[in-house]
């Protein structure tokens, strides 16, 4: 059964002028967090960004995937610490997402580096954020295996 999740946002004045904010209605975990514009491409001052929450779905989504990976392959992983740098620059199409970086540090008992590396790669192929991102986002993948 698929799933539905819900966020809203809105917003008031010119772009650059004006501001708003966004919450996510399906969990209420978060409730009218502040966006600018200034915040989005410049300073955030306490404020996020859809970046920043791209950034957010992407790294709990990739702790999910590569932890799913290891698991599948007979490996439990002791812990799995995900950060991950989502990239936004002005091009000749305006503000434009044009990386995904993620960075994993992971203790994962029994497991070669080879395999590990075999499994983080699945991950970020696998992940369905990686998957909806991928045909417009270069994803690039640091994965280090901790004793």
């Amino acid at each position: 059964m698929a799933q539905v999740r819900r966020a809203e946002a809105h917003w008031s004045g010119d772009l650059v002028a004006g501001g708003g904010a966004v919450s996510a209605v399906s969990s209420g975990i978060f409730r009218e967090q502040a966006i600018t514009w200034r915040a989005r491409t410049e300073a955030s001052e306490g404020k996020t960004s859809p970046e920043e929450l791209l950034a957010a779905a992407h790294a709990s989504c990739y702790s999910m995937a590569v932890s799913n990976e290891l698991a599948k392959a007979g490996f439990a992983p002791e812990r799995v610490d995900v950060s991950v740098e989502v990239r936004a620059d002005k091009t000749d199409a305006g503000w434009t997402v044009l990386g995904s970086h993620i960075s994993l540090h992971a203790k994962v008992p029994g497991v070669d580096e080879v395999t590990f590396g075999e499994k983080a790669e699945a991950a970020k192929k696998g992940c369905p954020i990686s998957r909806a991102i991928s045909d417009a986002v270069e994803i690039s993948l640091e994965a280090v295996l901790e004793d």
